[in-house]
């Protein structure tokens, strides 16, 4: 006989305290049972109203000296944005309503902070008015270790250049053990905590990521999201949790998985995993994004009953799910993100990034709309 949610685990979930035992119990229930959970622990929390963000993803090379085995992205011949071309991206976004561009890219061997405060300094004085979420853990160690310089003088740069918030993304794993194979020459799980934790002190605002599916095993995605939130219990800065299912096309691990007969996560496992991210992180991050591109549009508004609130951004442009097989697109308008939350029968509401409400008065604002 299925097994069906003990007391002491809807407890524990209520008052922010799932174990990983309990985590793993709730793997074995019926599927069905766990989303209804989720979904119940969704809507005390937040209600049935779910969010979007009119945004615009910039990355800005697809250099890099990183050996990320499950990258696609990364072209050593490819190309470098300079700053009138950013520029031009973000003033496209502006047109289209947008309030926050995302720029993120590879890394660079020549590069030191400056490049990266350039960037943000040159956005923030042509649109001062748009939120920058830009460069990631990642990023900010590289930026640090190649201008020999702290962490925190790295961050403090950034934040005076006009950084807003920052992505928290090259999280993968945060297993050293499965970061030693899948990209051994990225921080290590202490050092994206490290920056991730300084972050936070320092004002900048931060998502929080997990990139599953590949060969890490269920207890490793379980520590992870626990991870997450011990950060979360001292800090305070997280905003998000987003889910990415790895995506295992051309790619190096994706390649090893499919001679072995392992491709993407099955649908049920994806819901499986926002579901838990709900009852794990309950109390703790109110926000769960579903990504639409990694998990494609139906699939995403399933996940609106399996704890998701949030549906992300237009995007406008992405490139990196789609170099590793997605199909999903690079662009949903705002006008179709909220026929996808309406016909789900939930509220739509367009947000900014730190989750404050954006009512369109502006009819430049609309375009995304009837477009």
């Amino acid at each position: 006989m299925n097994p069906i949610i003990p007391d002491d685990i809807i407890e524990r979930a209520y008052a922010g305290k799932t174990t990983r035992e309990d985590a793993l119990f709730l793997l074995k229930v019926p599927p069905f049972k766990l989303f209804e959970f989720a979904d119940r622990l969704r809507y005390e929390t937040v209600g049935d109203t779910v969010t979007y963000v009119v945004n615009r993803n910039i990355n800005f090379t697809n250099r890099c000296v990183g050996t990320c085995g499950f990258c696609a992205f990364k072209n050593n011949s490819g190309y470098v944005l300079d700053i009138p071309k950013i520029l031009e991206k973000v003033k496209e976004a502006e047109s289209l309503g947008a309030t926050e561009v995302c720029i993120q890219g590879g890394l660079l061997p020549e590069v030191d902070i400056n490049f990266y405060t350039d960037i943000i300094r040159a956005v923030k004085t042509e649109f001062p008015h748009i939120h920058t979420h830009a460069f990631s853990p990642m990023e900010v160690y590289h930026a640090a270790r190649q201008s020999d310089i702290t962490i925190g003088e790295a961050l403090m740069h950034l934040k005076d250049a006009g950084l807003d918030t920052m992505p928290g993304t090259a999280a993968e794993i945060l297993s050293d053990r499965v970061r030693d194979i899948i990209c051994p020459n990225k921080l290590k799980t202490d050092e994206w905590v490290d920056v991730i934790t300084q972050a936070h002190r320092a004002g900048i605002n931060t998502t929080a990521t997990i990139m599953y599916g590949h060969i890490e095993t269920i207890e490793e995605r379980i520590d992870h999201i626990m991870l997450i939130r011990e950060i979360q219990k001292k800090t305070g800065g997280f905003l998000e949790f987003v889910p990415l299912t790895f995506m295992p096309y051309n790619n190096r691990v994706g390649d090893e998985m499919i001679k072995a007969g392992r491709y993407a996560t099955p649908g049920i496992e994806d819901l499986q995993l926002y579901a838990l991210a709900r009852i794990i992180l309950n109390t703790h991050i109110k926000n769960i994004q579903a990504s639409w591109v990694k998990l494609g549009k139906k699939l995403a508004q399933v996940a609106l009953y399996c704890g998701v609130n949030d549906l992300g951004g237009t995007l406008m442009e992405e490139k990196i799910s789609s170099s590793a097989g997605s199909t999903n697109g690079q662009f949903m308008s705002a006008q179709e993100l909220e026929w996808f939350i309406t016909s789900s029968g939930r509220q739509a509401l367009q947000r900014n990034t730190i989750y404050k409400p954006i009512i369109n008065t502006n009819p430049a604002q609309m375009k995304l709309r009837i477009a």
